[in-house]
Order: structure tokens, then sequence, then C-alpha cells
């Protein structure tokens, strides 16, 4: 009884100790985006977030993703995603985010790549950071950057900004992801990957894929 009693408050220590290096989010909830380079299309098999309370929301997303294509129709791979990144997401409700695991298809090469990205302390406070900011719409205001957005592209690049709806994106994590062993879909398609879309298709069959450009 007595050990079971001990423990019990070190668990209740070791929580208490967790809690406080972290301060609580100064906003109901987050976003996540995601992003690819001009027509380079991706298929998000799953992201899986770890916040700082040590909750794991599993495939928080899954699907399409933005993809940045200029009207003209030409493309620029190089170019800067921003200044205001978001992307196709979701809202969440957890904690400010301490990792973050994407596994994804990259259909320009064909390529599966995974990836576990560490979200810095810088970033998470620079999102509990209250700016006054010129909004694009509705002017001056008080505001926080509740947003991460994540870029995925051809071979197996990760980049992570520190974003809002009133606020340039920082960049804040450059990982490279490793080659996915069991290849699309965990292995269960038999190696076959999606479709790419009629104007991906055509950009890559006139350009090819501009690897080193992110």
């Amino acid at each position: 009884m007595m050990k079971a009693r001990h423990w019990l408050l070190i668990t209740m220590l070791y929580l208490c100790q967790a809690g406080a290096t972290e301060p609580p989010m100064p906003f109901s909830s987050w976003y996540l985006g995601f992003v690819a380079p001009d027509y380079m299309d991706v298929w998000l098999e799953t992201a899986d977030v770890t916040d700082v309370r040590g909750a794991t929301f599993m495939g928080a997303m899954q699907g399409t993703v933005s993809i940045w294509q200029p009207e003209n129709g030409k493309g620029d791979p190089t170019r800067e995603l921003g200044p205001y990144i978001l992307g196709a997401g979701v809202s969440l409700s957890l904690e400010l985010p301490q990792r973050l695991f994407v596994r994804w298809q990259s259909l320009v090469e064909p390529q599966t790549y995974r990836a576990t990205v560490e979200i810095p302390d810088s970033a998470r406070e620079l999102m509990r950071k209250r700016e006054r900011v010129n909004c694009p719409i509705t002017g001056w205001a008080d505001e926080y950057r509740d947003s991460l957005a994540v870029m995925l592209a051809p071979g197996g690049v990760v980049k992570v900004w520190v974003s809002g709806s009133c606020f340039p994106a920082t960049p804040v994590a450059h990982v490279q992801a490793e080659v996915e062993p069991l290849g699309p879909y965990g292995g269960k398609s038999g190696g076959r990957y999606r479709p790419l879309e009629p104007a991906a298709k055509a950009y890559i069959e006139k350009y090819g894929v501009p690897y080193g450009s992110w």
C-alpha cells in the first residue's frame, strides 16, 4: 500500500512538473495546415500530432493538401510560399504541438516518405505571443499566431512555419524525411499510387521535378 502511494505521488509530481514547464496556450484551438509547391501533388496518408502534455492525435489530417499554383499556369516551385501560409488542414483543440509525424505520397516521383518533426520551444513561444498587427481585412488588432503550416516537397523535404491569418509566416523547422520502406498505403496497394492531376502531369512532362529547389 505504501509503495503504491509512493508511486502515485511520484506520478502526480511528474505530471505537475510536466504541466508547469509549458504554459497553457492562450486560445482554444490552433490550426494545422499542409501545402505543397506548385504542381507537386501530394497525398497525405497521416499526420499524427503530439502536444506538450503528451496527448497524441493519430490521423489528425489526411488526404489532399493545398497546391500553390499561379493563375498564369507557368509555375515556379522555387518561389516563397507566402507571406501568409495556412493550407488545407484542421483545427485542433490539443495543447500546442511538441512533435509531428507525417507520412505522405509524393505523387510526381512517385515516392512515399515519413518524417518526425520536433517543434522547437521558440515556435511555441511565438504562438503564445500576442502582438499588434495590421490584418489584411480587418485592420489593426491584437492577435496571435495560431497556425502551424507544413510544406511537403519532392525528395522528402519538410518545412514548417508558424503562421496566422494576420501574420507573415515564420520558418521554425526543416527536416529531411526518409523513404517509407513499405511504400504507399503501408504496402497494401501493391505499390500503386494515386494518379496525378492533369495540370501537374503536364507540368512534370514539360519541366521535370526541380529537386533541390526547396
